[in-house]
């Protein structure tokens, strides 16, 4: 019972991670020149499964019952490595000698569509916390 509140708990953490990754990359759509000289490059969480010493789940196949799954987790953070946009813009600082700057890898619209998307995914996993919650309750509740 105690699994779903952790596989909801990592869940909530992963897609909080995402959305703040997601903020970072719309923060920076605009910024032609980072710390190494370079614009800024997009970036994205690779999220895998989360692996427990020794789980619930492995308790039950002891004994049986047969439930697969432990939650999520960030792999990495990696960059994205689709090409840099050329805008012409001769009179920004950071053009070249033809007039045209690197700017970020950043698609605006697929950022905030990544955004709703983790938004759900989290609203999702709040409402099965909470059912989860429920549950447990009313199993207190048969106890008495």
């Amino acid at each position: 019972m105690f699994r779903a509140f952790d596989i909801s708990a990592s869940a909530l953490t992963m897609n909080k991670l995402r959305m703040d990754t997601i903020a970072q990359n719309i923060a920076n759509a605009q910024t032609t020149r980072t710390a190494d000289g370079q614009p800024y490059r997009r970036k994205v969480v690779v999220v895998g499964e989360k692996e427990f010493a020794k789980s619930f789940s492995q308790y039950l196949a002891e004994s049986g019952v047969r439930f697969s799954g432990s939650g999520v987790k960030a792999v990495r953070i990696q960059p994205d490595p689709s090409p840099y946009k050329r805008v012409y813009d001769p009179g920004h600082p950071d053009a070249d000698e033809e007039g045209y700057v690197l700017m970020p890898n950043v698609d605006t619209t697929r950022e905030i569509v990544d955004m709703i998307s983790a938004t759900r995914s989290y609203e999702a996993n709040v409402t099965a916390f909470n059912a989860s919650k429920s549950l447990a309750m009313k199993a207190l509740e048969i106890g008495r």
